[in-house]
């Protein structure tokens, strides 16, 4: 776990050692709407790592700028590479640091329109709260929390959630969510949810 450090601490854009030697971040970058990774997210490739939390790897794909798809493996891809600042913050969040947003990291959303718009409100559910999918479907343009065929969109939504973590589903305490369930039940005691 990580050393608490107050607002105050975070007055510059120093680096500061959090997790581990090998783990740094800026203060700005732990902000969201800070120092977006724009210019790191360029270069396309697979990037994991292994999260002791979870078990398993952490493996995000990037392309034109985008994150295309997070998954939580047993093996990453043996092409993958360790090294990505995105892999940096997703430790940081693992690691306890309620302080860490994903919502300036551009996802690459391949789902139809109406699925795009129940993923794009899940993102906007903050960090250490919980809806149930007619509340989704309730903050969601368009779609009924009192028709069943609208539920059964936000739930197909939830399943084709390319970046599970990135876009919370874990959060959504009564729907499926895209990462395995002992990763979405590790994300939810991990926000005390």
């Amino acid at each position: 776990m990580c050393t608490p450090v107050g607002i105050d601490d975070w007055t510059s854009n120093e680096p500061v050692t959090r997790r581990s030697e090998a783990t740094t971040l800026t203060a700005s970058r732990i902000f969201k709407g800070l120092a977006p990774l724009r210019s790191d997210m360029e270069v396309a490739g697979i990037y994991a790592r292994e999260a002791a939390y979870l078990e398993r790897a952490v493996q995000i794909g990037v392309a034109s700028g985008r994150v295309i798809s997070v998954s939580f493996p047993t093996q990453p891809d043996d092409d993958a590479t360790a090294d990505h600042p995105l892999l940096d913050r997703v430790f940081e969040y693992l690691d306890g640091v309620s302080d860490i947003a994903f919502d300036d990291v551009a996802v690459a959303l391949t789902v139809p329109t109406d699925q795009r718009a129940v993923l794009e409100q899940v993102r906007t559910i903050p960090y250490g709260e919980s809806i149930d999918v007619a509340g989704l479907a309730a903050m969601t343009p368009d779609v009924d929390p009192e028709d069943d065929d609208d539920l059964i969109l936000v739930r197909t939504a939830l399943e084709a959630n390319p970046a599970p973590l990135l876009i919370p589903d874990h959060r959504v305490r009564d729907g499926p969510s895209a990462a395995p369930p002992a990763v979405e039940q590790r994300l939810r005691s991990l926000e005390g949810l």
